[in-house]
């Protein structure tokens, strides 16, 4: 009889990885909450966080994928809010799609701009990260509401819509404020996490997973959907769940 906490001989990093992604589906059978390329988005963020409560919390509005992919595509330029989701993209899967990522949180420039408002560093972010980046951007937003906040204000006030919005920041102020409004907004794409949960990680995982979409698409030659500014419709989010996660 198997040992359910026997210790698994599994070394490999990619043998790791693929085993736990076969949990996740296995967990989650069919018919599940997403389908197609949003749940390998969806279990992608389980993977980095162990969450089954994500399944009930992730959100898309609609055409938010392929926009993602097509920016993606594109060469576009991801902007986050720390270093550390920065660091959760790794280069090998950006670089050969031609993009980068930037996190202008230290910038001195930012620094001062934010001590001279009495704002945060976030958002004095967000707005030299408008003012100086060209070509298509995907803001990746996993830490501060104040980024998001900002953001949309920005948008609001005529700025130029980024290719898409991950938005996914963390906390107890404002966080669940701030994508609530964040779907709301009908000009810009998105995906985010309802409520409170969040993170750096996640906006990270949400970037890495449109990557190794894209980079599968790639190989088997199957260019993205034309991109650009989905128009507004209601957000996607899971069927009424109907599975039954083992033990829960």
């Amino acid at each position: 009889m198997h040992d359910p906490h026997a210790i698994l001989p599994i070394t490999a990093p990619e043998a790791i990885e693929a085993r736990s992604l076969a949990i996740i589906d296995a967990e989650v059978p069919e018919p599940r909450p997403f389908d197609g390329p949003r749940w390998d988005i969806v279990r992608r963020l389980i993977h980095t966080t162990a969450d089954f409560e994500l399944l009930d919390l992730v959100r898309f509005s609609p055409g938010a994928v392929e926009a993602g992919l097509a920016a993606l595509a594109a060469g576009a330029t991801i902007v986050t809010d720390t270093e550390m989701a920065r660091c959760a993209m790794p280069p090998r899967r950006l670089t050969p799609l031609g993009c980068t990522v930037r996190c202008l949180l230290n910038d001195p420039d930012v620094a001062a701009t934010a001590t001279a408002s009495g704002g945060t560093r976030a958002a004095a972010a967000v707005d030299a990260a408008l003012a100086t980046l060209a070509g298509p951007l995907v803001f990746a937003i996993g830490n501060a509401p104040t980024a998001l906040l900002r953001l949309l204000k920005r948008l609001n006030e005529g700025a130029p819509a980024p290719a898409l919005v991950i938005g996914m920041p963390v906390g107890f102020v404002n966080a669940a404020e701030s994508k609530a409004l964040l779907m709301t907004h009908g000009d810009v794409p998105w995906i985010t996490v309802s409520g409170r949960k969040g993170g750096s990680a996640l906006a990270g995982a949400t970037v890495n997973a449109l990557a190794i979409l894209l980079l599968e698409r790639q190989e088997r030659k199957m260019p993205p959907a034309a991109g650009g500014i989905i128009p507004p419709g209601p957000p996607e989010r899971g069927r009424p769940r109907e599975w039954a996660r083992a033990g829960g």
